[in-house]
């Protein structure tokens, strides 16, 4: 039986969980972890033990024994060349969000994965969560009729925010509501979105980089659907990874409302004060289980190449949400409603925000 060597690029957080995962995993049989930061590299070797540990991740790409590379990597900027480089040297990849910075990066890597033939995917943990897969099932069953509305509101804790917000010049819409955005368009599959209208307000993170401290964005599907999904990163800084999510679905013939806001297990102590653990998008290791998404995720992508059948997200679909999210910030800043498919003319006026800032 041929042996399954992996690889994470990037072991910050959420490149920290999928190494800690894959390194417990009986599929791997040897893992490989390259990160920029010595110190951080010394941690993670200690934690997962790993075949090799480099600071180059050009070292992973000429290594001809690794097949699957996880790429964690920030900033955001990082992740298409290093992509680009893995998968024009054959290996299947997991990509954090988003895909790319720029159309023509997303259009390039996907014609790389076809072109070589390996999997190709973006890290939309969201899909992960029981709750959204059981609204997933719950439609195809049937159950809600024709869904009228989806509605999503997502908020951060200022901490986790300014974490975010620091590394790039990205707006709530594209760097939280993009995991809405997928899912929410996962969910109302064959549908697909025709207009997107976006307002955002500023606060506390504009001093920080320009950033809305929230946005609001209404989205028109080709079927009639109306989304509307909100995001923030602006919730007061008591317990610093918090992530809350309020999600209602309305159809003909019923309602779903998932309330995913940790709000059934917090934790108060007279050091420490109201704690919300397992409430981080990404999910935490408690003890000998994984609560959260990356986790089964990590995994799913690893099932998916050995056993080959098709990864969770198709990088085509992550490209339509980036299409999504760049109509709202355009929308967002014009003050007008955005068509999908991107026009030439919505594409240079992004590129002109761009170029402003």
């Amino acid at each position: 039986m041929a042996t399954t060597e992996v690889a994470v690029i990037g072991t910050g957080w959420c490149g920290g969980i999928r190494a800690e995962t894959l390194a417990k995993s009986a599929l791997v049989d040897a893992l490989h972890i390259c990160e920029i930061r010595p110190e951080r590299l010394e941690e993670v070797r200690a934690l997962t033990n790993p075949a090799s540990a480099t600071l180059d991740y050009q070292d992973i790409v000429s290594n001809p024994a690794i097949s699957v590379v996880y790429i964690s990597t920030t900033p955001e900027q990082t992740h298409y060349p290093i992509a680009r480089d893995c998968l024009k040297a054959g290996k299947h990849v997991l990509l954090e969000k988003p895909i790319a910075l720029e159309f023509w990066e997303a259009d390039e890597l996907i014609v790389l994965s076809k072109a070589n033939k390996v999997k190709f995917t973006i890290g939309y943990s969201q899909r992960f969560n029981p709750k959204i897969a059981y609204a997933k099932k719950s439609i195809a069953e049937g159950k809600l009729g024709k869904v009228v509305n989806v509605m999503v509101s997502r908020h951060l804790s200022r901490n986790l925010g300014k974490k975010i917000a620091n590394r790039v010049k990205l707006s709530p819409a594209a760097m939280e509501s993009t995991h809405d955005l997928d899912f929410v368009f996962w969910l109302l599959e064959p549908a697909k979105p025709v207009k997107i209208y976006s307002q955002g307000a500023y606060g506390y993170m504009k001093d920080l980089n320009g950033s809305y401290d929230c946005m609001w964005s209404t989205v028109t599907m080709d079927d009639g659907t109306l989304v509307v999904i909100g995001g923030g990163w602006n919730l007061p800084p008591s317990y610093p990874n918090y992530c809350g999510t309020w999600i209602e679905i309305t159809g003909t013939e019923g309602a779903l409302i998932l309330d995913d806001t940790a709000r059934d297990h917090w934790l108060n102590t007279v050091s420490e004060g109201t704690q919300y653990p397992m409430s981080t998008m990404p999910g935490e290791h408690v003890d000998y289980v994984f609560a959260g998404q990356m986790g089964p995720e990590t995994i799913h992508f690893l099932e998916a190449v050995l056993m080959d059948r098709p990864a969770m997200v198709d990088p085509a679909h992550a490209r339509l949400v980036m299409e999504a999210y760049s109509a709202a910030d355009l929308s967002a800043e014009t003050g007008e409603p955005v068509s999908l498919p991107l026009s030439n003319y919505s594409i240079a006026q992004l590129a002109d925000l761009k170029a402003a800032e």
